[in-house]
């Protein structure tokens, strides 16, 4: 089976498909990315669906690439007889969504097939195919349907459509699929060559209105147009991948559905964005919150749909073996019934940085975070699941406790430096309440480090947020032992992994240790370097990063340093945001004086 890292990523900003190096479509959800799988490879076999198209025999691949400033994967073949390249793509869409494939002849000849494997509702049902004319199938199952359309011709074998062509020397050969409700008529035909030309000209503009110049500008570009890619268009939600169990330890059980929009991932998309200068994506992420958020903020859930629902129920796909063996597939996520405080930091920063950087303002939204703030005076003392959604029982995490202060202190800065109106001495105490707590009980002077929870004695490095929201400075003394205690205990083979895997692991964790390093943290690590003066440390240690990146660009959630290859849901959206927040806290380093380098970056 191909490496997670062996694919490449195709989207129209509502849903999204993984192209392997050999030309296969292993993974696609439509409509949208929390719909039913209908390639569903990626967590089977070829049996569960597919769409390859690939040189017949004897072929090498010479290199993939994405167009440049766009999200159009071309992949290279030669053979002995000539040399070809498929450009495989998704147009940004009004109703229906399409996946294009265009096979152009570059040298000589090249023979190829293709083989369409159909499976809807994550490779469980089998559809009825249809020929409609010449160049037209379709097949029907349930609410979905999907039109295939090619001029080459295709036959039915084995519950699969085949295809055999040559391509030549300056030929092009198109292939179109096109999901639309089974209720409906079928969908226009499009120009695929129309269509290359419209998807280029979007990515083009978009990546063009960037405003990063700085030292590492296309690898921030290339990350952007991920976290672009993972946008639900029509409502602004951002998921946090186009997958769903991707493991984080190869045949473990730490296989989450990552399809949906975590509060916490989308904010720090939102100041990405801001720092690029894409408001109108920072605008509609907002929008979306306002929507998702409304009722009562004691029922403020963790993670949403794409349109806002609130009900993501969990279960196992048991028909599927699972990607290399690692069970049990799910789809839903029972975390988004957690209580995790920190999210409501989270958000209020966001706010917070768009008050910041003058996005237009909102009495929705500030009326929203009064709100929650008031919840918040109380709910701030209670334990919560903490932000790795663990499930041995609620705990007085140190990292909710310093988010909550984030809260206070973001709505504090609202009053007094954007004039907003506010109980300001109220939240001024409650923030100073939870600042003196945290510092008595969230730190273990045996250690000299904050802890994972009160109390406790394992370090997680989540806490090197602290310094990066403001809540102690970089140079204190506690922030300081913090940092090197993780660099100690949790920083190995050059990556930083999430918390310890020891005895009390499984207590906590709820779930058997095991996990590659978790390469946000890793970021947040490269900053702390950057805030403690330490340049050439954080600068070494982000191009380590870097390299662990695809050849696309692409990273998943994790990284194993033994095997060198990458672990989780893929792309993923914490990642690619922890990149560009980095890259720019590095240029900001480097301009800042010694006074300012110890200030709060963001992360």
């Amino acid at each position: 089976m191909a490496r997670i890292e062996d694919y490449g990523l195709i989207g129209d900003l509502q849903t999204a498909a993984l192209v392997g190096r050999d030309g296969s479509i292993d993974w696609a959800c439509f409509p949208r990315f929390d719909s039913g799988a209908c390639f569903a490879a990626l967590l089977g076999t070829t049996d569960h669906g597919r769409w390859l198209i690939a040189p017949r025999s004897d072929a090498w691949s010479p290199g993939r690439r994405y167009r440049e400033n766009t999200l159009v994967l071309e992949t290279e073949w030669e053979t002995d007889g000539g040399k070809a390249r498929v450009i495989d793509f998704m147009p940004p869409r009004g109703k229906a969504p399409d996946i294009v494939r265009i096979v152009e002849g570059l040298a000589g000849e090249v023979e190829f097939d293709s083989e369409l494997v159909i499976r809807y509702d994550y490779g469980s049902t089998l559809p009825w195919v249809r020929r409609m004319d010449d160049d037209t199938r379709v097949a029907v199952a349930g609410p979905d349907g999907l039109c295939f359309r090619s001029a080459v011709e295709h036959r039915g074998e084995n519950m699969r459509t085949i295809g055999e062509f040559t391509v030549r020397e300056g030929e092009r050969v198109p292939f179109t699929l096109t999901w639309y409700p089974s209720n409906e008529e079928l969908p226009e035909r499009i120009d695929a060559e129309q269509a290359l030309q419209d998807t280029v000209d979007y990515w083009t503009s978009w990546v063009g209105a960037c405003e990063y110049d700085g030292t590492w500008k296309q690898a921030v570009h290339e990350s952007l147009i991920v976290l672009k890619a993972l946008t639900y268009a029509p409502t602004g939600g951002i998921v946090a991948a186009p997958t769903t169990s991707l493991p984080e330890k190869i045949g473990g059980e730490r296989n989450w559905d990552y399809r949906f929009c975590w509060l916490r991932d989308a904010t720090l998309v939102l100041l990405a964005f801001i720092n690029a200068g894409y408001l109108e994506e920072a605008h509609a992420w907002r929008t979306w919150l306002l929507r998702a958020a409304a009722g009562d903020p004691a029922a403020l859930q963790i993670m949403y749909g794409v349109g806002g629902e609130r009900r993501l129920t969990e279960m196992t796909l048991d028909w599927l073996p699972g990607y290399e063996g690692s069970r049990p597939v799910r789809a839903g996520n029972a975390a988004s019934e957690q209580f995790q405080l920190d999210v409501f930091g989270e958000v209020l920063d966001a706010m917070h940085q768009g008050r910041v950087h003058e996005l237009e303002r909102s009495p929705e939204a500030w009326s929203l975070q009064r709100r929650l703030l008031g919840f918040l005076e109380h709910a701030w003392k209670e334990p919560d699941d903490g932000i790795w959604e663990v499930r041995g029982g609620r705990r007085h995490f140190t990292h909710s406790k310093v988010m909550a202060w984030v809260a206070f202190d973001r709505g504090v800065k609202a009053v007094e430096e954007f004039g907003r109106a506010g109980p300001v001495e109220r939240w001024r105490k409650v923030r100073d309440e939870i600042h003196r707590e945290v510092c008595e009980r969230g730190f273990d002077h045996e250690l000299n480090s904050f802890t994972q929870s009160y109390g406790s004695k394992r370090l997680d490095a989540s806490l090197l947020v602290i310094p990066l929201v403001g809540f102690l400075p970089a140079d204190d003394g506690a922030v300081l032992g913090t940092v090197a205690a993780i660099e100690r205990e949790l920083y190995r083979d050059g990556f930083v992994y999430r918390y310890a895997g020891d005895d009390e692991h499984a207590q906590v964790d709820g779930l058997p240790a095991g996990e590659g390093a978790f390469l946000p943290c890793t970021f947040w690590l490269a900053d702390n370097f950057a805030l403690q003066g330490r340049l050439d440390e954080a600068e070494e240690l982000f191009e380590r990063l870097l390299s662990t990146r695809s050849d696309l660009g692409l990273l998943a959630e994790e990284w194993d340093p033994a095997s060198r290859r990458q672990l989780g849901n893929f792309p993923q959206a914490f990642t690619h945001v922890a990149l560009v927040n980095s890259a720019f806290n590095l240029d900001r380093q480097h301009e800042a004086t010694p006074e300012q380098r110890a200030q709060p970056s963001g992360y």
